[in-house]
């Protein structure tokens, strides 16, 4: 493919000169490429094989803060080192970084064991259970952005109020305001073409200056690699242009959420042929599809935590704004949790609930798990919804608040045998102290509100 490398290229490239410079990274809890910035010829001689990282890179929170109270790594365990063993299927030149390559790696520890709360490792024990029936997961994540006429500097300097979106109104599929926007939207199609990412379209969203680019669909561990290269360099790359552009989910209270919508489907490894879909049933939809759809929904509420990590994730499930509030499914209904698309070998779910600020690694895994536990247990589909779900009642709704979500999460058993006890024990302390972290400061709602009239 377009960009990827061997490694015998890359000992060529480096020995030409044209390669200085190899990324060895991993994702984090929040799904963020941490790592080193490696020469060449180091990579070559050494980090190859593996290269070490301190153990507290996967305690930490979106401050970098050290958190306490986690049993896998800690200031009583004295935080010694993790190992990163590169992926070399991941191999790829970045081109709007000169003279750099890219490589994606596990997290083993010192018996060269998986780590098992390391994002890339819970997705990969999923697979594995796909793998057992001669199953592979094929997933698309659609994500969405603000981009701003700002620098991420300046962004700060202003605290994020009073910014300059790349344009003034709601621009969904508007073909004249995103050829303003073009210079940064071409540059993120080509640029992520050019590093083994392949791009289908870009588009206009809801808001003012929110733009969406879709990939090609690809095997879940493939794709999760591919999502989080792509936000990290197109957080790169909007900075190499002045600009600066969010996934967060919900960037002002009068602004539309960035989503993330999953797209998934189960095929034959071996025939490379798709499992979803039947021509003699109702809709095409296979017995097979039926049930995982349904373990889709079982779980709906147990798995949201994994598809929206953060206080802010949950500002927007907000009704009449595309994004879901409920968790029924429905045939191509965009206001459904969980929309059904039919037709032949492209029969998917689109689970519309991530938010972009979703670690794919998770919510890949949390799709999959789910998805077997209905398949496993032949659970049974209820019937689509029709119409307007956001005015729908009876309807199990979509969490309202991380409160919620963590703990039906620490309560589910379905995730705990999947994922593990130990693995979901980390995540729901990183999720509580998300919750402390919040919960103990001032806002500005709350000095606006209450400042002179309280």
């Amino acid at each position: 493919m377009k960009g990827m490398l061997d490694l015998e290229t890359l000992a060529r490239l480096v020995e030409a000169g044209e390669i200085d410079t190899v990324l060895v990274c991993f994702p984090d809890l929040q799904g963020r490429l941490l790592g080193k910035r490696v020469t060449g010829h180091f990579f070559l001689d050494s980090v190859v094989e593996e290269t070490h990282a301190c153990n507290y890179l996967l305690t930490v929170d979106m401050e970098m803060e050290p958190v306490p109270g986690y049993q896998a790594a800690s200031w009583d365990l004295g935080y010694g080192d993790f190992i990163i063993k590169p992926d070399m299927n991941t191999l790829r030149r970045i081109p709007w970084l000169d003279g750099t390559a890219l490589v994606i790696g596990d997290i083993l520890d010192h018996h060269h064991e998986p780590v098992p709360h390391a994002p890339r490792n819970i997705l990969k024990r999923q697979l594995a259970r796909l793998a057992e029936r001669g199953w592979t997961a094929y997933v698309a994540s659609e994500l969405e952005f603000y981009m701003l006429d700002e620098t991420f500097e300046s962004a700060r300097e202003k605290r994020y109020h009073g910014m300059k979106y790349a344009s003034w109104y709601s621009e969904d599929y508007h073909i004249f305001q995103t050829t303003k926007e073009e210079g940064l939207i071409r540059a993120l199609r080509n640029n992520m073409d050019a590093c083994g990412i392949p791009i289908e379209t870009s588009k206009g969203e809801w808001g003012p200056g929110q733009e969406e680019i879709n990939f090609k669909y690809a095997e879940a561990l493939d794709m999760a690699d591919r999502h989080s290269i792509y936000k990290n360099g197109a957080k790169e790359i909007a900075f190499l242009q002045g600009k600066a552009i969010s996934f967060m989910a919900k960037i002002g209270d009068e602004l539309a959420g960035n989503s993330c919508h999953l797209h998934s489907s189960l095929w034959d490894r071996e025939t490379n042929t798709p499992l979803f879909y039947d021509r003699d049933t109702e809709h095409g939809m296979s017995k097979l599809f039926r049930h995982y759809l349904a373990g889709q929904l079982a779980l709906a509420k147990e798995m949201t935590y994994c598809f929206a990590p953060n206080i802010n994730s949950y500002k927007r499930f907000q009704s009449g704004t595309f994004a879901p509030t409920k968790t029924a499914w429905s045939l191509d209904n965009r206001t459904a949790g969980f929309r059904v698309i039919t037709g032949g070998a492209g029969t998917r779910i689109e689970c519309r609930i991530p938010g972009a600020d979703c670690n794919p690694y998770l919510a890949f895994a949390a799709t999959l798990a789910a998805g077997l536990y209905g398949i496993d247990n032949e659970l049974e589909l209820p019937a689509a919804f029709e119409g307007n779900m956001y005015a729908a009642k009876r309807v199990p709704d979509v969490p309202k608040t991380l409160r919620e979500a963590l703990a039906a999460f620490k309560k589910s058993k379905v995730l705990r045998a999947a994922f593990g006890e130990a693995v979901v024990g980390h995540y729901v302390h990183a999720g509580e102290w998300e919750q402390h972290e919040y919960d103990r400061r001032v806002t500005d709602w709350e000095l606006i509100r209450n400042f002179e009239r309280a």
